[in-house]
């Protein structure tokens, strides 16, 4: 369990910060550019469920949510040479059974969609245009882990989580659009 009695350390004020296996890096470590990207994601989603009133929804963001601070913490562990990236009592790991639960979820709610016509643009509900912020906020996310794991050992179920997350905002913002009847289709040139 975590505990945090003082907020703040003073050990910070170097430029740099500490990961969970006690080394210190850069704030601006590209490690670090993702985990602070997965904060604002998470941020971006505590704000668009503000929006939401179906509890059930609610409930599966808040999941959601909830991975994101594992993926933060997943990120914050170094892998050792030759780490298979299995969680521990001591290790928490982005698993394949939270990628999955995020396909069965984009599977359901595409279901129920309306087939695409068009490129959509973000908008629509406010419920909807802030899902659609997040959705963009994954996918740069997803870009900084990838980025991240160029140079060093990231856990492939991260990367795998964090792209299905796109996947997920993206339906959902639809979804959250009557059913995508009422999405904002993109027409080409119209301003020409």
């Amino acid at each position: 369990m975590v505990k945090l009695n003082k907020i703040y350390t003073k050990t910070g004020d170097d430029g740099t910060t500490g990961l969970v296996d006690g080394s210190r890096i850069a704030k601006n470590n590209p490690r670090m550019a993702a985990i602070g990207d997965v904060d604002e994601l998470n941020s971006a989603l505590g704000l668009a469920i503000c929006e939401i009133t179906d509890g059930a929804l609610v409930k599966t963001l808040r999941i959601v949510q909830n991975d994101l601070f594992d993926l933060g913490a997943d990120l914050a562990t170094p892998a050792a040479e030759g780490d298979d990236f299995a969680p521990s009592a001591m290790v928490l790991r982005v698993v394949p059974s939270q990628v999955e639960r995020l396909e069965t979820e984009i599977d359901a709610v595409n279901a129920n969609l309306n087939p695409l016509t068009s490129f959509i643009l973000p908008g629509g509900s406010k419920a909807a245009a802030a899902i659609h912020c997040a959705r963009a906020m994954a996918r740069r996310t997803e870009r900084t882990c990838v980025a991240a794991a160029q140079e060093m050992s990231i856990n492939p179920q991260a990367l795998a989580y964090i792209n299905r997350l796109s996947d997920y905002l993206f339906v959902l913002g639809r979804a959250l659009n009557n059913g995508g009847a009422d999405d904002i289709l993109w027409v080409p040139g119209a301003s020409r």
